[in-house]
């Protein structure tokens, strides 16, 4: 999992498709294990960087999760996207 954060936090590489891909591969076993910052980064990504329904559906879930568990960052960021109806406006 750290290494799926610390790419996504590199500016130079954190934005392309492929890294952010891999990071998701990383992030998705503990984000089912319920680790809330998995949880919170892979749901952000998922929404923002899926171009289908179901995985920003699935991207929303792992939000709300992540919210109800305390993550404030998350909160938030589920609160905006309801608020605009759709994870596509990041």
């Amino acid at each position: 999992m750290r290494v799926a954060l610390w790419l996504l936090d590199q500016p130079r590489i954190g934005q392309t498709m492929s890294v952010k891909r891999i990071a998701g591969h990383l992030l998705k076993t503990p984000a089912r294990q319920g680790v809330v910052q998995a949880q919170a980064r892979l749901g952000q990504l998922l929404c923002s960087d899926c171009d289908n329904q179901r995985d920003r559906r699935i991207g929303m879930q792992l939000l709300r999760q992540a919210a109800r568990a305390g993550d404030r960052r998350a909160s938030e960021l589920a609160l905006r996207l309801e608020r605009k109806g759709s994870c596509r406006e990041l």
